[in-house]
């Protein structure tokens, strides 16, 4: 019995990697073209968001409003990611980048955690380098 559950476990991980790697891929893309709409599909149901200092708790349609506004201010022109991880549970990942926008740079924060079988977004952070 501890094999069987060791073995579906041991199917499970990579799976998860691989949906987390296609997920974050998607996540970075929309980021770099600075679509908010496409963010949003990965977003949980209440997300923390924080931009440049103002933080808060939302639900999924007003973040990707306040992240609209944020890509209208300062358009998307590069993103690179600088940082990804994982803890050994490998249920949560986050990930660190660089956005280059409006003439500036941000640096970009994402956590994303294992939610109803997808990987979701629950915090997102674009803070002045």
């Amino acid at each position: 019995m501890i094999m069987k559950n060791l073995l579906v476990l041991m199917l499970m991980v990579p799976s998860f990697l691989g949906t987390t790697e296609a997920n974050l891929s998607g996540i970075t893309k929309a980021i770099g073209s600075g679509d908010a709409q496409a963010l949003g599909q990965y977003f949980d149901d209440s997300i923390e968001i924080g931009i440049l200092g103002n933080e808060g708790f939302y639900g999924k349609s007003k973040a990707i409003s306040m992240v609209q506004g944020f890509f209208s201010k300062y358009r998307p022109t590069a993103f690179s990611q600088v940082h990804k991880g994982a803890p050994p549970s490998k249920d949560s990942q986050y990930c660190i980048g660089n956005l280059t926008a409006g003439g500036q740079s941000f640096r970009v924060y994402i956590y994303m955690k294992m939610s109803g079988g997808k990987t979701v977004i629950q915090e997102l952070k674009f803070d002045k380098e």
